[in-house]
């Protein structure tokens, strides 16, 4: 189902948002926009106006229309990371605007009719934000039409070495560079690190490494963690 709301919960740097960008690409709105927000990254006072847009003149900085990220991600999929950031007047906004499935922005009073799909993320435990008072009860249980955990990096044995693979083709291609393989003893090395920095870290490592080995190889000694 491609309108099925996802909550991703994980802990910071296990993939959250790939995760999401493979359900975006993977579902039939793939053509439309996939558009991110981070929802602890942006200031209080100006969350509403990023997500809701608003009117010329509707406050002080208001020089022109800007439309919200909702409005932008129309037909497409809205990614709301940190999701457990938001405080509880926001949380009744989103609620609205997921309940009627309409967003107007700050300054107008003409409702824009949203077809978009939300992924939600957030490394905090929801369920006890809820007890705790500080998440709305009824927007979690919203936001979770399809629950996905993801396990920290050192949990997920191959899956280490497919994401390394993955990162490994991607980064050559990008930089027009010819392929780059891993030895043994440098996968075995890959299995046995513990990962603090999930997949985030995995990431830059084999990117420094495909950089620094020679005979487009990467051997044990390319590979240097970066907190040893």
């Amino acid at each position: 189902n491609n309108n099925i709301m996802v909550l991703i919960t994980g802990e910071s740097g296990t993939g959250k948002e790939l995760v999401a960008r493979a359900i975006h690409y993977g579902s039939p709105r793939n053509r439309k926009p996939f558009v991110t927000v981070n929802m602890g990254a942006i200031p209080a006072d100006l969350i509403e106006s990023e997500l809701f847009g608003h009117e010329k003149g509707s406050f002080t900085d208001a020089r022109e229309r800007r439309i919200g990220k909702f409005e932008e991600a129309n037909e497409g999929t809205i990614f709301l990371d940190e999701i457990g950031e938001m405080d509880l007047f926001l949380q009744t906004k989103i609620l609205r605007v997921l309940q009627e499935k309409e967003v107007t922005r700050i300054g107008s009073n003409k409702p824009i009719q949203l077809d978009v799909r939300v992924i939600a993320a957030t490394h905090k435990n929801l369920s006890n934000e809820v007890k705790a008072g500080n998440f709305r009860e009824d927007l979690f249980y919203r936001l979770q039409g399809f629950l996905i955990h993801l396990s920290p990096l050192h949990e997920r044995g191959e899956d280490i070495i497919i994401l390394a693979k993955n990162f490994l083709n991607a980064f050559c291609k990008e930089n027009n560079m010819p392929a780059v393989s891993l030895t043994k003893e440098a996968i075995k090395i890959l299995l046995e690190y513990n990962w603090p920095g999930n997949v985030r870290e995995i990431k830059a490592l084999i990117e420094r490494a495909a950089l620094l080995c020679e005979n487009n190889t990467i051997t044990a000694e390319d590979i240097v963690f970066a907190n040893h």
